[in-house]
């Protein structure tokens, strides 16, 4: 389950589908990669569901998430597994269900909206339930208040979740990834205008992202060195904040006093979540620094630095 669990936090976004006719399933599945949100939840709400599943499976397994949602059954449960699904995700808590999918070796993700669901799914040793439906279940003050308790819980919510309040279901650590069909809307499917579906994910991965320019570094490699340039910026008044190796102009200008990555010096680009961005960037053949991590002890770190230069410039993640 660890590696199912590994890939929804670094997709973010899971896509909820409801394909009626799996002539549609090939069409969305590109349409899903091409946004960059390779994963799809197809639900068991149509008689389509197993063949979609089927056929994304064959033709995109390599290349994406795929799993069943809305599983209500066992027999739903081994057909979601027959066809290929990675993942089964319920909207309520089935011991059945879960127990099924444990015996098969299949992540299973139950619905969970109250603290008995929760500590049921703990005591078959499951540590990502699905919280569902998220915002009329009492959303994120919800999953803040019952996560208090059960610490090594995380969750993914599900239901009501958009472009307006995705980020800040994201934002909190507990939370594995966000569920939602705003980016995979029926009216679009029905009208087969699977570039909508495309350019609606492209948006909801750049807001999720977050990515925006942070400040620009100088290198001088030494204290001495950075007094011209020092200079220079002073007719803007920026507040100047020296630290051990290197001077701050305001937030937007950094000057490094000692030897550091770029020939001319750094972009740093910053990001909602550093680890979700990296691996989204790695998927685009985007190469990292891994010595330039600061790795705590819980694996947590703040910046990393891109492998190359951009004309002289070196490019660092920041987290926000």
């Amino acid at each position: 389950m660890k590696d199912i669990y590994e890939k929804i936090f670094e997709t973010g976004i899971i896509p909820v589908v409801v394909i009626d006719d799996a002539d549609d399933a090939l069409p969305i599945a590109k349409a899903l990669c091409d946004g960059g949100l390779p994963a799809a939840e197809i639900t068991f709400r149509t008689a389509a569901a197993a063949e979609s599943i089927r056929r994304i499976a064959k033709e995109y397994g390599d290349k994406m998430l795929v799993g069943a949602g809305t599983v209500l059954t066992e027999e739903q449960a081994q057909a979601a597994i027959d066809a290929g699904a990675q993942f089964i995700v319920s909207p309520g808590f089935s011991e059945n269900i879960v127990r099924y999918c444990i015996e098969k070796g299949v992540t299973v993700i139950p619905g969970c909206s109250r603290p008995t669901d929760v500590e049921a799914a703990i005591r078959l040793g499951l540590s990502v339930v699905k919280f569902f439906p998220a915002e009329a279940a009492g959303g994120l003050a919800m999953i803040k208040a019952m996560s208090a308790p059960y610490s090594n819980m995380r969750f993914m919510p599900t239901g009501g979740i958009d472009e307006k309040n995705l980020n800040d279901y994201l934002a909190f650590h507990k939370i594995i990834a966000c569920g939602g069909s705003f980016m995979v809307k029926k009216d679009w499917i029905q009208k087969k205008e699977f570039e909508k579906i495309t350019e609606s994910c492209r948006k909801a991965v750049k807001l999720m992202h977050g990515f925006c320019v942070e400040h620009v570094g100088i290198n001088a490699d030494t204290r001495e060195n950075a007094d011209p340039i020092l200079a220079a910026f002073a007719p803007f008044g920026f507040d100047v904040h020296e630290g051990k190796e290197s001077i701050f102009l305001n937030h937007d200008v950094e000057i490094m006093t000692k030897p550091w990555y770029g020939k001319n010096g750094h972009i740093c680009v910053q990001t909602n979540n550093i680890k979700r961005a990296e691996a989204y960037l790695k998927s685009k053949g985007v190469k990292f620094i891994e010595e330039s991590k600061n790795i705590g002890p819980n694996g947590d770190y703040a910046a990393v630095y891109i492998d190359g230069d951009v004309n002289g410039f070196a490019v660092h993640l920041l987290q926000k």
